[in-house]
Formats: structure tokens, C-alpha cells, sequence
């Protein structure tokens, strides 16, 4: 049986994202027989199988040398065929940077910035940030020297270590990024969800509206500008059905909202909020839409995808690469082709390239190779090759 260390800063699902990944990552290796004990710095997560090391730092977060050193002290006292990390410590046998490169992430969070004297003061003062300038020295340390191979979400995040580091791809390995693909919607809250929708946008079944789902946490990151105004140019262009965007998430709303009602969309754009589960909105729209500035493989995407839902996404999206582009959804190259992006949207006005989008996704199973199972399967792999090679 393999023991394996999986290194995490915060244990605690609720936050989503990387956090909800690993758990459901670990989980997989679990019932695959891996025996894995998960490291974080913080945390509420307290069982045999969980150690929060620093739970004694009063600040919410912990510096990476602090919760570095007490990684080390327990090595000590604790052996593991694997130390699998998702944050950049030069001693960990794997590097998966569930957040892509910091590098990257810098770069592409001052560029979705609309102004561009903001976009330019951003990018001049990510360095003055003193916990992100350690993150992105440990992780330059990681790629300078050793032997730490980095598990990449995605071809886009190799691409990213190779260009902003020169790591060469022999200690770069793309494994997929995974979700759960059993998880099924609750019929009566779906239904919910769908008449609060109809009755906030005053429709009717008769009306055929296209239900465009919108889901982030960091609107401005993930594109929400850019879709509404992309929104009123597909709406402008005689849409074969009427577009209805559909926006989930605990992002500020004000800005947006103030835009939709500018652009004469107030009546075409409703938010939920931040749901417990995406895939009662997901069983109720129609297509799902995230045109992001920076994702390294989007979860909400490949979760869409896992529902037979077909998608619209920009190539800065690793999950982008987890579809062929008209044959399951559509993709742009950045967000601000606002043009592309009202075009893509007018694809899916069309009731038959719905249809035949949701069916490609389904008949080509698509949901099996974005599964968490599939993303296990391969890491389990590179595991068994690091031990191997030991």
C-alpha cells in the first residue's frame, strides 16, 4: 500500500476550488487503496486522516516557512512513500499547483482589469504583496533545483512553467484536472431554483428563453463584464431565442448590475448567489458560460460537461482543452473578443445546436475523462513511477 502526504494550505471544503478538489482527490486514492494522510496549515477538517500543523498561529493565514518548518518537523516522526504538495515546497516529491503558476496568475489578474492604467499599476505592484513574492520565490526555487516534478491541471499550466521558468517537460507530467461525475441534482430544489428564475425575469415557458449559467466567486477574474456586454450585442443581433443570463457566486453584484441595467439587460440577468450545489442550476440551464481571464482547469466547466451541458469558455480556461470546440460548447480566445464571445452565445440561441451539443458530450463520454476517478487513476500512476525510480 502506498502512504502518501498530501500537503494543502487550508483544510476546509467549504472555501471550494482547491480545497473541495484535494478532498475529493484524496477521497478517490482512498477507495483506490492509497493510504493518504492530508497536511494543512489551518483548518477545520480534525480526524485520523487529517493533521492541522499550525492551528496554534493566531493570523488566518500562515507563512509558507512557517507551515514549511512544521512539514519538516513531521517528517521526522512521520515516513511516506510520496509527499505530495500543492503548494511549492523544493522537498515534495510532486508539485500540483492546483492555482496554475503564480506567474501566470499575476499576469492574467492584472489584465482582467478594464482600465488600463489600473491594469498597469496591478502588474507593477503584485511584488509589493509579501506572501505572493515568497509563494513565487518557492516556487522559482522548485524549478530551479531538485527533482520535484510538477503534476500539471492542464496543458496550459505546463506551457506556463515551461515559458516562466524554463522547467524542462521531463519533470513536468499533465494530469487533467477531475470532479466527481456521480453527483446528481435535487429535483425539487432545481425546480426551485428554475421558478425563481422565471418569476424574477417575469418569463413564461412560451417565451423559450436560453438559459446561460454564469459561475465564479471572483466576477472580474472570471469575465462577468465582458459576457454582459457580450450579451447585448447577441441580444442587439435578432438571437433566434432570448438570452438569459443566470449568475452564481458570492462576487460583489452592484458593479454588474449597474452595467446590465446600462445596457438594457436589468430584465435578462438574475442572481442566485452563492449556491450548496451547482448542479441543481446546472440541470435547469442550458448552456454553461465562464469566459475567464485566468483559470488553470475550471471546475464549474468540466462539472457542466459532467451533466452533458454544453459550454462556452476562453483558451486562458485549462478546461478548455477537456472539449472540442464546435462539436461540445465554444471557445474564444480571451474575454475581451467581445465580438467572438456574442457570436458563441448566438451558437447555442439555436434549439438544434443545443441538443446536438448535449449529445455529442454524452456519446463521446465525455464525463469519463473529466472524472475524479480518471484524474486518481493517473496520479496513482506517477506515484507508483516516483517510488519506482527512488
Amino acid at each position: 500500500m502506498i502512504r502518501a502526504a498530501i500537503i494543502i494550505e487550508r483544510a476546509d471544503i467549504s472555501l471550494g476550488g482547491a480545497e473541495r478538489s484535494v478532498y475529493e482527490l484524496t477521497a478517490q486514492l482512498a477507495a483506490m487503496g492509497v493510504k493518504v494522510t492530508t497536511l494543512a496549515a489551518k483548518g477545520n477538517i480534525v480526524n485520523e486522516n487529517f493533521h492541522i500543523l499550525c492551528n496554534d498561529v493566531e493570523s488566518k493565514r500562515v507563512s509558507i516557512g512557517r507551515f514549511g518548518r512544521s512539514l519538516k518537523k513531521h517528517f521526522k516522526d512521520n515516513k511516506y512513500d510520496i509527499i505530495h504538495s500543492t503548494l511549492p515546497f523544493d522537498f515534495a516529491d510532486i508539485y500540483q499547483p492546483r492555482g496554475g503558476s503564480y506567474k501566470e496568475a499575476m499576469i492574467q489578474n492584472a489584465a482582467s482589469y478594464e482600465n488600463t492604467l489600473t491594469a498597469i499599476i496591478k502588474r507593477a505592484t503584485h511584488l509589493l504583496n509579501y506572501k505572493r513574492t515568497a509563494l513565487l520565490r518557492a516556487e522559482k526555487k522548485v524549478c530551479k533545483s531538485g527533482n520535484t516534478i510538477v503534476a500539471a491541471l492542464s496543458e496550459y499550466v505546463k506551457d506556463q512553467f515551461e515559458n516562466h521558468y524554463g522547467l524542462d517537460e521531463t519533470r513536468i507530467r499533465v494530469i487533467a484536472n477531475g470532479v466527481k461525475t456521480n453527483a446528481q441534482p435535487d429535483t425539487q430544489k432545481a425546480e426551485g431554483i428554475r421558478r425563481h428564475i422565471f418569476e424574477k425575469l417575469d418569463l413564461t415557458e412560451s417565451d423559450e428563453p436560453v438559459l446561460m449559467l454564469f459561475a465564479a466567486n471572483n466576477f472580474r477574474l472570471k469575465g462577468l463584464a465582458q459576457l454582459i456586454k457580450a450579451m447585448s450585442v447577441a441580444s442587439n443581433s435578432n438571437p433566434k431565442r432570448p438570452i438569459c443570463l443566470i449568475v452564481a457566486g458570492s462576487g460583489k453584484e452592484l458593479r454588474y448590475k449597474l452595467l446590465a441595467r446600462k445596457l438594457g439587460l436589468k430584465d435578462r440577468i438574475v442572481f442566485l448567489g452563492k449556491l450548496s450545489s451547482i448542479q441543481n442550476a446546472l440541470s435547469v440551464c442550458d448552456v454553461a458560460v465562464l469566459p475567464s481571464w485566468y483559470d488553470p482547469c475550471s471546475r464549474f466547466i468540466l462539472e457542466a460537461l459532467a451533466m452533458g451541458t454544453p459550454v462556452i469558455t476562453s483558451r486562458l480556461n485549462g478546461a478548455s482543452e477537456a472539449f472540442t470546440a464546435d462539436r461540445h460548447g465554444q471557445t474564444v480566445e480571451t474575454p475581451g473578443d467581445i465580438e467572438s464571445l456574442a457570436k458563441a452565445m448566438l451558437y447555442f440561441t439555436e434549439t438544434n445546436n443545443i441538443i446536438s451539443a448535449s449529445q455529442a458530450i454524452v456519446s463521446d463520454r465525455i464525463a469519463d475523462s473529466v472524472s475524479i476517478k480518471r484524474h486518481a487513476a493517473e496520479m496513482t500512476e506517477l506515484y507508483n513511477t516516483i517510488i519506482q525510480n527512488k
